[in-house]
């Protein structure tokens, strides 16, 4: 059995299609499909269902696949840790960050790559779902975000700071000077909200369920930047967290009073996956980030 032939085996198992597979892996389909029949032969059993219609995992596939998966990980690093060995610092770093995480992650990155040239960054933008998502299939080293309303057990979350939930207007708005706001006033005003599913929003609903509150949602978006250009042309309100305006010329954070501190909290993290091994180049940049002042003033407020 030869790690080729578990690579071979987990990709046809995401796709299930030999031509898929095989372009995906730049090769051949008959080389795929002759690497997949020396594997089986070896096993002693097929790991595939053939027909002229679909291809499916038989039993014996479906055991060896979580196997052969962990075998590919182990495998990758165990190379990294001798890279590392033998070039220091050097490789690919992997992280995805949500936009609330933008100006930390801005700050960080330039003092690394100052310190550290010779490791190439690779930074995605995204939903934390999706980033959280991406990090259990190994597309990440780390994933900057705010910790999850539901607990993950392949996750580990470790906090960098904490905010509130406040309500964001330009700072031409009638809120714009005022010290606090209530969850009944907000009724008054046409609110621009993020789409279901984001951090914020999921937040946000969990503190209105069941009150009684009718507020007036006219838009929803998942695009930030675009929400907050519609902030500044118009008198709409939003509700994210305080970190997410920081660095926003013209927007004004102001604090919703009325709901449970600790409903109302939003924890900033680094999100990691357990029990795989961590780059040194991932430890050093978590470690600069908690050194950072963009985080030491969010962690103050």
């Amino acid at each position: 059995m030869e790690l080729r032939q578990l690579k071979y085996f987990v990709q046809l198992s995401k796709t299930l299609n030999f031509s898929t597979a095989a372009k995906e892996l730049f090769i051949t389909q008959s080389t795929l499909s002759h690497q997949i029949l020396q594997l089986e032969n070896e096993l002693g059993q097929p790991l595939f269902h053939r027909n002229s219609h679909e291809v499916m995992l038989t039993e014996a596939g479906q055991t060896l696949l979580p196997l052969a998966m962990q075998t590919i990980l182990d495998a990758d690093s165990c190379l990294q840790r001798l890279d590392e060995l033998k070039n220091l610092m050097s490789g690919e770093l992997n992280i995805g960050v949500t936009f609330s995480f933008a100006c930390i992650m801005a700050e960080t990155l330039t003092a690394f790559l100052r310190r550290y040239p010779n490791v190439k960054v690779n930074v995605s933008q995204s939903t934390m779902a999706d980033l959280i998502s991406r990090l259990e299939n190994h597309e990440f080293d780390f994933v900057l975000a705010f910790r999850p309303l539901e607990s993950n057990p392949r996750i580990e979350s470790r906090v960098l700071f904490s905010h509130q939930l406040t309500a964001v207007v330009n700072e031409h708005h009638a809120l714009a000077s005022r010290p606090s706001i209530t969850l009944e006033e907000l009724q008054r005003y046409d609110l621009a909200l993020p789409l279901r599913g984001t951090r914020a929003r999921n937040a946000f609903e969990r503190i209105i369920a069941g009150k009684g509150y009718h507020y007036k949602v006219k838009v929803e978006m998942n695009y930030v930047y675009l929400l907050f250009h519609l902030l500044r042309e118009s008198n709409y309100v939003t509700i994210l967290s305080e970190s997410t305006v920081m660095g926003e010329q013209g927007m004004r954070a102001i604090p919703i009073i009325g709901m449970d501190t600790e409903e109302n909290r939003m924890y900033g993290c680094v999100h990691l996956l357990r029990n795989v091994y961590q780059k040194k180049s991932a430890q050093e940049y978590i470690r600069m980030l908690g050194e950072s002042t963009s985080v030491i003033r969010q962690a103050l407020l």
